[in-house]
């Protein structure tokens, strides 16, 4: 599968959501063909809804299209790297990869700060791909922050 394909998907709804205020997140469940079963970026300043999410928008997505919250064979495709609450809908909804990006070095919950995904103790296996376009991943989030300053 074409990573990189569907990560800069991924970046053109990231940059929808920079567009509309919000932090540039972008996210994309994809079948084992890499066909995209559901999409989302962040909501949270539209929605005023805390868990409006990328990789949530996406999984909410994907289980309304294929009628079931179980998402056993699909990957997750996310331009920064999801946080604790995230990576608990992930394992939830029995997602069998993720692919992210850049790094969040403040509230990363797949290694940076602490890693949910991977604990011995996680209900459910996920693979995990990192660093797919992290630079790209990353240079729009400092742009978007640059852009507050």
């Amino acid at each position: 599968m074409d990573y990189q394909l569907i990560m800069r998907a991924a970046l053109t709804l990231a940059k929808v959501a920079a567009d509309k205020g919000d932090v540039p997140v972008g996210a994309i469940v994809v079948n084992d063909s890499g066909q995209i079963i559901g999409t989302g970026e962040n909501l949270r300043e539209q929605s005023n809804d805390p868990t409006d999410h990328a990789e949530i928008v996406a999984i909410r997505n994907a289980a309304q299209k294929i009628g079931s919250w179980r998402l056993d064979n699909l990957t997750l495709v996310v331009t920064l790297e999801p946080c604790v609450m995230c990576a608990g809908a992930i394992l939830q909804s029995r997602i069998k990869r993720l692919v992210y990006g850049a790094f969040d070095e403040k509230a990363g919950a797949v290694g940076s700060v602490v890693d949910v995904i991977r604990d011995p103790r996680a209900l459910s296996k996920v693979e995990v791909v990192s660093r797919v376009l992290e630079d790209e991943c990353a240079q729009v989030l400092k742009d978007f922050f640059n852009s507050k300053r």
